[in-house]
Parts: C-alpha cells; sequence; structure tokens
C-alpha cells in the first residue's frame, strides 16, 4: 500500500487494537525473493488422475514434500487439485470437500492450484458444465481464503496434458510468490510448445527485451523484474522522460531509447535499436500507455484521439512491423486494463484503447505463433502507482476494502512478475490469452 495502514494493522500496538476494534486487515502478501522455499510447507496434491504420479515426481524434484492425503495438524503450503479427467458435475464434490477440510491448514500465502481442462463447444453439456463449474468454483473459493493465499487454475487443451512445459511451468508460477496479487484466475495452455528454464532463478538468461513507457511506475518495474531474470533490457520512453530513462536503463545495465512509440517508423527504430546493440530482439513489453479521463459527454477529439493512438494504434502498427522483419521465437505482452473488462467512469476512450489490446492479442496468436513466438496481455487491477497516490486517501482506502479477499491494491511488481512470466520460453504453449492481476477485484487501473 501506499500508505502505512497496512503496516499498522500487521504490527506492535496497532495490529491487536485493530483486531480488538474490528477492523478490515490485510495481509501482507507472499511475493517472491531469491532463494525462498517455493512454498511455505507441504503441498496436498488431490485427484485421481492418471497423471498424478507426474506431477508428484515433479513437485518432489522441486524439493517440495507432497502428500496425497491429509497432513494432520500441521501447515500446508499449497493444494493442487488435479482434475483433468473429471467429466460429471458429481465429480467434483470428493476432490473439492477434501480441500475445503484442508483449507484450515493452509498457511499465509498459502495456494490453491487447480489442473482441469477447457470446456469446449463440441463437448457433451455435462463435461462442458463440470469444466465450467470448477472455475466458478475455484473463483469463489478464491473470495474464501484469508492471510494472503489465493486461488488460481490451470486449463489444459484438448491435446496437452498436465506435464507439458507450459502447464508445469503455470503450475510453479501460480504456487510461488510471483503470483502474489493473481487470484482467481484461470492460464490456459493450449499447446505442447515451451520450454522449462534450465535455472528457475533466471528463466530469461540470454534474453534481449524491450519494454516501452519504461521511465516510472509499473514499467520501471518490468524493466527491473526482466534483468532480475536474467534478461538485456532496452527501456523506451518519449524524450521528455529522457532524464528518469537514463537512470533506469542504469539501473539495469541496459540501454536506453528515446523514441514516440506513435512514430510510424517507430518498430523499425526500435528493431534497429535491439539488433545493433544487442545482436537480437526476443521480448517486447508494450506498456507506454496514457489517460485522459473525461465523462463522455464532455470528452473531445483531443482526448479521445490522443489516448487510441498511444495505447493501441501504436502498437498494432508497431506488431505489424514485428512481424514482418521475422524474428524468430519473438514474444509480446501488452498491457491491458479492468477498465477495459468492466469499464469505469470517465474512461470510455481509455477503457476502448485497452479492450482492444485484448482483442488485438487475441487476434494477433496465431500469427506470432508461425514463427515460434506468441502474444498475450496483462490486465492490471487496482495498482499502487503515482497515478494511484494521488486518488484522495478515503477513496483509496475504501477501494481496497472492497476487494474480496486480498483487500489491498497491487504493486507495479506484481504486474511485472506475470509479465516476466509470460515473456518467458516456458509460457511457449500459452497465446493469445489475457491475465489479470488485479486480486480478483474488477476495480480499475
Amino acid at each position: 500500500m501506499a500508505d502505512k495502514y497496512l503496516e499498522l494493522v500487521n504490527s506492535g500496538f496497532t495490529k491487536n487494537l485493530a483486531k480488538t476494534l474490528g477492523l478490515p486487515r490485510p495481509s501482507i502478501l507472499r511475493r517472491y525473493e531469491p532463494g525462498a522455499p517455493l512454498v511455505p510447507g507441504p503441498v496436498l496434491l488431490l485427484g485421481g488422475s492418471p497423471q498424478a504420479q507426474n506431477i508428484s515426481d515433479t513437485l518432489l524434484g522441486w524439493g517440495l514434500d507432497v502428500r496425497r492425503h491429509a497432513v494432520g495438524e500441521g501447515k500446508i503450503g499449497a493444494i493442487i487439485l488435479l482434475l483433468d479427467e473429471v467429466s460429471t458435475p458429481g465429480e467434483l464434490s470428493e476432490p473439492m470437500l477434501a480441500a475445503g477440510h484442508a483449507l484450515r491448514q493452509l498457511a499465509p500465502g498459502g495456494r490453491v492450484v487447480s489442473i482441469s481442462r477447457k470446456a469446449l463447444a463440441t463437448d457433451a453439456p455435462a463435461l462442458t458444465a463440470t469444466r465450467s463449474g470448477l472455475q466458478g468454483s475455484l473463483r469463489s473459493l478464491g473470495r474464501e481464503l484469508r492471510g494472503g493465499a489465493t486461488a488460481n487454475g490451470v486449463v489444459l487443451g484438448e491435446r496437452v496434458d498436465a506435464t507439458a512445459p507450459s502447464a508445469i511451468a503455470a503450475v510453479r508460477f501460480l504456487l510461488s510468490g510471483r503470483s502474489a496479487y493473481v487470484d482467481g484466475q484461470f492460464l490456459e495452455v493450449d499447446t505442447t510448445d515451451g520450454e522449462l528454464p534450465a535455472n528457475f532463478e533466471k528463466p530469461l538468461a540470454g534474453k534481449v527485451a524491450v519494454v516501452t513507457g519504461a521511465a516510472r511506475g509499473i514499467g520501471a518495474a518490468i524493466a527491473a523484474t526482466l534483468f532480475r531474470d536474467g534478461a538485456t533490457v532496452v527501456v523506451v520512453d518519449v524524450p521528455a522522460a529522457g532524464d528518469a530513462l537514463a537512470k533506469v536503463a542504469n539501473q539495469v545495465a541496459g540501454t536506453a531509447l528515446q523514441l514516440d512509440i506513435t512514430r510510424v517508423d517507430a518498430g523499425a527504430v526500435i528493431i534497429d535499436h535491439a539488433l545493433a546493440r544487442h545482436g537480437k530482439l526476443d521480448i517486447v513489453v508494450h506498456n507506454a500507455g496514457i489517460t485522459r479521463d473525461k465523462l463522455l459527454a464532455n470528452m473531445d477529439a483531443a482526448r479521445w484521439d490522443s489516448v487510441i493512438a498511444v495505447n493501441i494504434e501504436s502498437q498494432l502498427r508497431m506488431n505489424e512491423t514485428f512481424l514482418g522483419a521475422e524474428l524468430p521465437g519473438l514474444r509480446l505482452v501488452s498491457l491491458a486494463s479492468t477498465s477495459g473488462i468492466a469499464g469505469n467512469r470517465g474512461q470510455t476512450n481509455y477503457a476502448a484503447s485497452k479492450a482492444g489490446v485484448m482483442g488485438m492479442v487475441t487476434a494477433s496468436a496465431q500469427a506470432f505463433a508461425a514463427s515460434g513466438g506468441g502474444i498475450n496481455a496483462v490486465a492490471p487491477g487496482f495498482i499502487e502507482t503515482e497515478m494511484t497516490a494521488k486518488i484522495p486517501v478515503a477513496t483509496r482506502t475504501v477501494a481496497r476494502m472492497l476487494m474480496p479477499s486480498l483487500m489491498q491494491g497491487g504493486l507495479p511488481l506484481d504486474v511485472a512478475e506475470a509479465i516476466a512470466f509470460l515473456a518467458s520460453d516456458a509460457a511457449g504453449g500459452i497465446n493469445g490469452q489475457t491475465l489479470r492481476v488485479c486480486g480478483q477485484s474488477l476495480v480499475g487501473a
């Protein structure tokens, strides 16, 4: 949080006072720390799938303590529901109730992760009802969890099994502290593409990444996270942000490119810089964006057109250039927003641009996959930035309390973690999707 409330209700005398007064007490979230355990305790694996032993072996290979039954009175770090073979609604009863009985043992910052299959239009009604029903159930479970715990799922495509590289990578991401502000979400793995990293601490080693809008806020956090994960980073922003951009470039030992991304040749300039300075281009993060909020009745063309030009038209134009350059394995991640999903008062222009980003990602997936790459989007919710810090304190506090289970805004780092995962080769089987990073709230960013 941007203020002291989170700290006050979780420490010392004020913690006890908040408890006595019945004040909302958001938990300190478990975020990734190098060298820290993947999960804070044993993993309970539930479900009768034929893949159970393979998943168990994978978890054991990560050094985790895997249990197939309740673990007495001790705490558990995660519950994995392996439900890729369920076919009728009645089959959900046993594993879901078993998970429910274990929830009291779930440690603070624990994780519940389901592995299921995608509901297809060609499936029998009972099968579709079962697979859709699981997603509704897990989202509801996420709203019941406390202590910073979250519930998310991995959804397997028709010809993908639970041990496919991107399925395994998605499970690891959702178990880890990297997914601290991802809650009630499902990552679809549609192909067997993807390659697990040799070192999970440096999954982007050897990659060259470009981040637009990188001079501050979420963009700077993305650059820092990609660098932490092993990438060489090119940071891009407008010339007016040159000093701040140079500072970020120095912090990530990368290079700075001052560029207005609405230029017709912006994509070509980015490619030329990356190839000339670093020899290749593997990752592009479309983060640059602006807001020009106004009720539509009072909106003028300048406000509308500038937001569309920066937030979506520039990306469409650059993507055409990237595809034309035939950069092998290029992975793109675009910043959307929950405003583009649920809408926000006074943001008809912004919501149009961010919903447009999600549509662009879906429609572009096949083209980028053809060259061995992919494109996805991340939709942040209420993220604590310089922009949100300008919202009146009372308004911010109420907005946080409306967030179902986590009761707090996310951090720029939370958005960056999701982007780093989707930009990795391990996510090669995930394409054309939008992952919300919103603590299961639609309070817009």
